[in-house]
């Protein structure tokens, strides 16, 4: 049976006559509030994708073009253009919401 750690924040009378005056509702932002009903919205991010998903596909084709010109089972190279057309489709996609203009 576990127990849970022990409590070390301090109470309301163990605050300094400081903390009490200038910050009864606690320090400003350390911890952000949410709004009533749960967390904020969710943000996307786009940006990370989109670099990600040109990495890949660069990545990916060359590897691809190497490994064609390279003697290794076909099944290598074939995986690696796979690879990059799912790259690029990812691209694609990314890249037509962010012209939507959506966040992130």
């Amino acid at each position: 049976m576990s127990t849970s750690p022990p409590d070390d924040r301090r109470t309301p009378d163990e605050l300094t006559e400081y903390e009490r005056d200038d910050f009864p509702h606690g320090i400003p932002d350390s911890q952000p509030r949410v709004p009533e009903g749960g967390a904020g919205a969710a943000r996307s991010a786009l940006t990370l994708r989109l670099v990600l998903a040109t990495f890949g596909l660069v990545l990916c084709g060359v590897f691809a073009v190497l490994a064609f010109a390279a003697d290794v089972p076909v099944v290598l190279p074939v995986a690696l253009v796979v690879l990059a057309v799912i790259a690029l489709v990812d691209l694609v996609v990314v890249a037509r919401r962010k012209l939507r203009g959506e966040p992130g």
